[in-house]
């Protein structure tokens, strides 16, 4: 007997990003690991993002993004249960879209009603009460970073990693979200290269970055970067760096996962409240990327990264504790679990 056929409601864009789509395929592997069907709305943009990542994953052709144009995609869709992994979608979109089958909300904002059966926040500082008010009384939350859609591969490398961390630096990730939001990647990396000598810098991006031409031309005189183009081993480039220059999104948690000592950047509003979290427990150095004197603050909490082992020490030990790299199959059990409930 075939298990239950999943579809996914995601965004992606420019202005949104690609992380949505990344989780939401980790989440769609742990479900047909465990005997699920899915298959992905797929807008240009996420159709763009499955294709470079995921090109077997099925997918049902959207015109965008936007409420209208997806309702009227899953409309003649026959499935199970769906899941949802769209900001600009609320309480009344989960309802006609769902059409009355379980669902799953991932979300990270707390500040709309929601539709759902089962809601996903792996905000570290996400608390229950937050959603009062937004949910149904009888809707199942799964709260933290122990949920968070993190890929097995990491989880693979997670002992590996985790055993010389605090060695001296030698290879600096940059991974500041596929679709480099305001160009934020080439910023970086120009305040970067003059700071550290026989350094290898891996700089992870998106085909269609905004910093990619500029970076290409810097890539062919310093034969210190190296550039991950849509790149399938984000895993092993984690597991080999020593310290890392990150978004506060949702591969935080890959970071976390593998101990990875790491400089934040605050890209986006929503990424605020994890990443003050994730300082606060001392498990990165956080800069917020439109602070006025971002140019002093990301040169001094470089040199702190990048001298004090330390420091780097505590840092993998504090965010390794924080996230196993093991919520994906965590979130899959409890939401087959729901569907087979409802469906008896």
């Amino acid at each position: 007997m075939s298990g239950p056929a999943i579809l996914f409601v995601v965004d992606a864009g420019p202005a949104v990003g690609g992380g949505h789509v990344l989780r939401s395929l980790t989440l769609a592997t742990a479900l047909e690991g465990q005997g699920a069907n899915c298959r992905f709305l797929a807008p240009p943009a996420v159709a763009a993002i499955l294709t470079a990542f995921a090109p077997s994953m099925g997918q049902v052709t959207a015109v965008s993004s936007q409420a209208g144009d997806l309702a009227d995609a899953i409309a003649p869709e026959r499935f199970d249960a769906v899941v949802f992994d769209h900001y600009g979608l609320a309480e009344s979109d989960h309802r006609a879209m769902g059409q009355d089958k379980p669902a799953l909300v991932i979300d990270d904002l707390a500040d709309r009603p929601l539709g759902a059966d089962l809601v996903l926040d792996s905000g570290p500082a996400r608390r229950a009460v937050d959603y009062n008010g937004l949910i149904s009384d009888d809707t199942r939350l799964l709260l933290g970073p122990q949920y968070a859609p993190v890929r097995p591969e990491f989880a693979a490398l997670r002992d590996q990693a985790l055993a010389w961390r605090g060695e001296p630096v030698g290879r600096v990730l940059v991974s500041l979200g596929l679709t480099d939001l305001d160009g934020i990647t080439g910023r970086v990396v120009e305040r970067l290269r003059p700071k550290v000598s026989d350094v290898g810098i891996d700089i992870v991006l998106g085909a269609d970055a905004p910093s990619l031409p500029s970076l290409t031309k810097i890539a062919r005189r310093d034969t210190r970067i190296l550039l991950h183009i849509d790149t399938p081993h984000m895993a092993r480039l984690t597991a080999e760096a020593d310290v890392a220059i990150g978004a506060a999104g949702s591969s935080a948690w890959e970071r976390c996962a593998l101990g990875l000592p790491t400089l934040m950047l605050v890209v986006a509003e929503n990424q605020r409240a994890a990443a003050n979290s994730l300082a606060e427990r001392e498990a990165a150095l956080v800069v917020d990327a439109d602070a006025t004197d971002f140019d002093a603050l990301f040169d001094r909490a470089l040199t702190r990264l990048t001298t004090d082992a330390g420091l780097r020490r505590q840092l993998a030990a504090a965010s390794a504790a924080i996230c196993d790299g093991q919520g994906a199959p965590r979130v899959a059990e409890a939401f087959l679990k729901m569907i087979a409930a409802r469906a008896s």
